[in-house]
């Protein structure tokens, strides 16, 4: 069994198309690409968690000849809008072998999802299955349950999965895309793995997208308390770099009180490619006593469980 990280970046990707900020900049000279963000989890089936637009490269590289079901996290087009990229698996089978493949939502995510590709039902090539929160589902191999995340009024429908490998009982907790867990029930307490989003190393002084910086992500990995590991993704470029002439563009948020040596008060630098978010996420790791393995996913990264 494996958890492949298809993609780990932000709505846009990274380098961002016409972006010239130092974080932008300095990935296409390194020559390094955060594709948008999403998981496959390959058991006996092969489940995608969300389908982003860069789907058709990520199945691409990765050689998957199939999917077999798909959970969607909520409502956000860089979640969803790869849907249609996964009509080949139909088109490309002899008439009558295709089987569609179950995709499973929260209502409001499918009303969302059904306004854009109903032809993709009337097709068969997805077959929608409404999952409702803190419920327990089973499909092939695992057992999972939706859970409530707070992601802003444009995605009202936004959920994380508890996810139970049944063959060992290994469990992991995908958060996606939030700001914060309206309730936070005991199950989603102790998973093996927790995967959570990075998207800022600074939680901003408005946080326009609802999203989830590593500042403040730290009190949740403190809160799941992961038994092996905890990997970030969604990492986006919205830091603001003292001294970068594109601060001023819409993109860009100042800190709000920027993560600070815990002694020396001295903020952390702004990471600007894989290599420094490992070495600054270490580096608070060690700085603020944390026990928990921490690791920046990079795409196409697999992790094969017991």
């Amino acid at each position: 069994m494996e958890i492949v990280f298809l993609g780990t970046g932000p709505a846009w990707g990274l380098p961002e198309f016409m972006c010239e900020c130092q974080i932008c900049k300095h990935m296409r000279r390194i020559g390094e690409i955060r594709s948008r963000s999403g998981l496959l989890l390959k058991t006996k089936k092969n489940i995608l968690i969300d389908c982003s637009p860069d789907i058709k490269t990520q199945l691409s590289q990765n050689n998957i000849t199939s999917i077999d079901y798909i959970l969607i996290s909520h409502e956000h087009n860089d979640h969803y809008m790869g849907l249609d990229d996964l009509f080949p698996y139909k088109r490309t089978k002899p008439r009558g072998e295709f089987k569609p493949i179950e995709l499973l939502c929260s209502e409001k995510t499918y009303a969302e999802i059904s306004n854009r590709f109903k032809y993709l039902e009337t097709f068969e090539v997805i077959k929608p299955t409404i999952i409702k929160e803190n419920q327990w589902y089973e499909i092939t191999d695992i057992a999972f349950m939706p859970f409530k995340t707070y992601h802003g009024d444009s995605a009202k429908g936004s959920v994380g999965f508890l996810i139970r490998f049944l063959e060992n009982d290994i469990t992991l907790v995908y958060t996606s895309d939030m700001m914060d867990i309206p309730q936070f029930t005991p199950e989603l307490k102790r998973p093996h793995y927790l995967v959570i989003q990075s998207f800022w190393l600074n939680e901003p002084v408005e946080n326009r997208p609802k999203h989830l910086s590593f500042q403040r992500a730290i009190d949740f990995i403190r809160i799941f308390d992961p038994k092996k590991a905890c990997f970030l993704v969604h990492m986006g470029d919205g830091d603001s770099i003292p001294g970068d002439p594109q601060n001023n563009i819409l993109k860009k948020y100042p800190p709000k009180d920027p993560l600070r040596h815990p002694q020396k008060q001295i903020p952390y630098p702004i990471p600007t490619c894989h290599e420094e978010w490992q070495l600054i996420v270490d580096t608070i790791r060690w700085d603020y006593g944390l026990d928990w393995p921490i690791y920046v996913a990079k795409d196409n990264y697999k992790l094969t469980l017991p």
